[in-house]
């Protein structure tokens, strides 16, 4: 029987919705495709937060890495995030651990029973890269361009001369960071699921590892 893990997310800007529905019919489908479901994981937070900020997608990511487990059910891939790069980060930590992603509304699975890349998905997952591709680009020239306009009307830009993050903010803005840090993941893992560069995990082990 093969071991599964539902993930559901709701927004948390609308006190409204629930993602009960979307553990009722994961919980269904599991049960028509006898899986065994060996997790539950369901949050109420904005899907534009990055990872490093979702504990519960972090803890979903441990659980199905550190078990056997062979897919992560989801209603919807909007439910894994909606900022795409994150999305496809996370994705990609799934492959790498031969874990598949299956997506109920498309009817999709990231890796074939082989424990393959699926074409089919493979495909979706072009598409994504190359929007956030574009994205990217977009905000990058956006953000060129406000920088020098900025420059050329007289702004200084750039963090005030001896300025330094005390201990207790670096504690309070990469807790998840300093935790696999704790457990001995690799600086590439940990970029992996948060995005944090080398440099600031450098620090963090610096300060609260070593």
């Amino acid at each position: 029987m093969q071991q599964v893990v539902l993930f559901a997310r709701v927004s948390s800007t609308s006190d409204r919705q629930s993602y009960d529905r979307q553990v009722n019919d994961l919980n269904q489908l599991a049960a028509t495709q006898n899986y065994h479901v060996a997790g539950i994981y369901a949050e109420k937070i904005s899907g534009a937060k990055k990872n490093a900020e979702r504990k519960e997608l972090l803890n979903m990511i441990e659980f199905v890495n550190d078990n056997r487990i062979d897919k992560v059910l989801v209603t919807e891939l909007s439910r894994l995030g909606r900022d795409t790069l994150q999305v496809l980060q996370t994705i990609e930590i799934l492959n790498q651990n031969k874990i598949s992603l299956y997506i109920q509304n498309y009817n999709i699975e990231t890796l074939t029973p082989e424990k393959q890349i699926n074409p089919m998905s493979q495909f979706l997952i072009t598409i994504l890269a190359e929007v956030a591709r574009m994205e990217r680009k977009t905000i990058e020239n956006r953000l060129s361009s406000g920088y020098q306009n900025f420059r050329n009307a007289g702004g200084v830009v750039g963090r005030k001369v001896g300025f330094k993050k005390s201990e207790e903010a670096m504690k309070d803005q990469y807790p998840e960071e300093i935790k696999m840090l704790k457990k001995g993941y690799s600086f590439a893992h940990i970029n992996q699921i948060t995005s944090t560069n080398k440099n600031t995990l450098t620090k963090l082990k610096k300060l609260f590892i070593d």
